[in-house]
């Protein structure tokens, strides 16, 4: 039996983060260039979007691009940026196909602007799909997102919207760049890595993790059905005692 039969559909994760690690370790390990992994990656993110949808999970966010990978080789980055362009070129189709709706965090305001322009062109073409929220994290770092929230929260305080004694978990949560989404329920890492490195860091407070050996390259929707079900077996107890639940 495939862990997709497995698989209780009336306990499925709403939410399921990635980190998709691997992909330069994956390609120097067959003698290729890093970006090449890069490329086969996008396979990868097929995977896990069709197999979300295949599934029933209505959000799914990918660590896309991080704050602090604009420090890589001048070169890596403008491949990345590239292929991000041709990637939600060639892809527009297997959204509208799939019912997925792009959606992105982070500070784009930091990416080219013919990568800006074709993520608001995908956005507007996908905005109307309801099968899966696809949120692709670019640019982005958790702590910079926090403060930018806590900037936010401020500015609401000191213009007399917001009083200070009403500041709570929900406030937090609506001054993210996650406003509207649901905290993942799994995070899935792969490449062998055990951290989460600056991703979600609040919102990932009681989510459950799933670290994988294999390089995102080789990363299949088994993969994605197999950490669900694990994840189905799994005590989430928030808290509680097991017999309180």
């Amino acid at each position: 039996m495939s862990f997709k039969e497995k698989i209780n559909r009336e306990n499925l994760p709403a939410h399921i983060a990635i980190i998709m690690d691997g992909n330069g370790r994956w390609a120097k390990g067959i003698g290729k260039l890093r970006i090449f992994g890069h490329q086969n990656g996008v396979s990868a993110v097929r995977e896990a979007m069709e197999g979300c949808v295949d599934i029933g999970v209505k959000y799914l966010t990918l660590y896309a691009f991080s704050s602090e990978n604009w420090s890589r080789p001048k070169f890596e980055v403008q491949a990345l940026m590239e292929l991000l362009v041709n990637t939600l070129a060639k892809e527009t189709e297997t959204f509208i196909a799939n019912g997925i709706r792009l959606n992105t965090i982070g500070n784009i305001a930091d990416l080219p602007s013919n990568c800006q322009a074709k993520l608001e062109d995908t956005k507007t073409l996908t905005k109307d799909n309801t099968a899966c929220v696809l949120t692709l994290a670019l640019s982005y770092g958790s702590r910079s997102e926090i403060v930018e929230a806590t900037r936010s929260i401020a500015k609401q305080v000191a213009d007399g919207r917001l009083n200070p004694a009403d500041i709570n978990e929900q406030t937090i949560s609506d001054n993210l760049y996650t406003s509207g989404i649901p905290d993942p329920d799994l995070m899935i890492r792969t490449g062998g890595e055990q951290r989460i490195s600056n991703y979600l860091l609040y919102q990932m407070a009681y989510t459950e993790f799933c670290f994988l050996d294999k390089m995102w390259p080789e990363f299949k929707r088994e993969d994605l059905f197999e950490a669900i079900y694990n994840y189905q077996q799994r005590e989430r107890r928030f808290g509680k005692t097991s017999e309180q639940l």
